[in-house]
């Protein structure tokens, strides 16, 4: 592929962005590789030391917020007419409830998400603290001749402390896969607002 073809279909693909943000990222590109070929390897080279076309629009995605996605797409191209703004205002007890609804949706899974999470620590933290906690307890009991209840409180704490650290690796596990999640569907909402265009 030549740096014209790369550049093109990166346009292309990038299509319903900010025009700046596009030109922007097509300059910062043809520089990359014009520097890639002053250092001696050719165009194809270059290309391919940059990397695969999917990859680059994926990155450049996550750079770009995602309000200012949203404010190139919902900015209106022509000037609204009388008639196409009494038709909006008429109709906005619907598609500003169906906006409404979408967001509260999303936002609600986004934070029953996290609150499993923190919920999930909150658990862990509780059977550490369990764990320091029984020691003492069950030192001051075999100190009071409960000798029994003593070395159970210590083995209760015991088995606190394996099932944190064993909680404590889940947690973490799970967390980055929310996070994972999370970066999931805010590249699928913006990639909603990328015009697909045929090449």
């Amino acid at each position: 592929m030549s740096k014209e073809e790369f550049l093109s279909a990166l346009r292309k693909r990038l299509n319903g962005l900010p025009a700046e943000d596009v030109d922007e990222r097509i300059l910062f590109y043809d520089e990359m590789i014009d520097d890639h070929i002053e250092d001696g390897e050719s165009e194809e080279e270059a290309i391919e030391g940059i990397g695969n076309i999917d990859e680059v629009v994926e990155q450049i995605m996550e750079d770009i917020p995602l309000a200012k996605i949203v404010k190139e797409r919902v900015k209106p191209k022509k000037k609204l007419g009388g008639a196409e703004i009494a038709l909006l205002i008429i109709t906005s007890p619907i598609w500003v409830s169906l906006l409404i609804s979408l967001f509260a949706v999303v936002f609600s899974v986004y934070v029953t998400i996290w609150s499993l999470v923190v919920s999930l620590f909150a658990v862990d933290l509780s059977l550490a603290i369990s764990f320091v906690a029984s020691i003492p307890a069950g030192i001051a009991l075999i100190g009071n001749a409960q000798v029994a209840g003593g070395i159970w409180m210590m083995f209760a704490g015991l088995a606190c402390a394996g099932f944190s650290v064993m909680l404590f690796y889940g947690c973490v596990y799970f967390a980055k896969g929310a996070i994972k999640l999370a970066k999931f569907f805010l590249k699928k909402v913006k990639g909603m607002f990328i015009v697909k265009e045929e090449i």
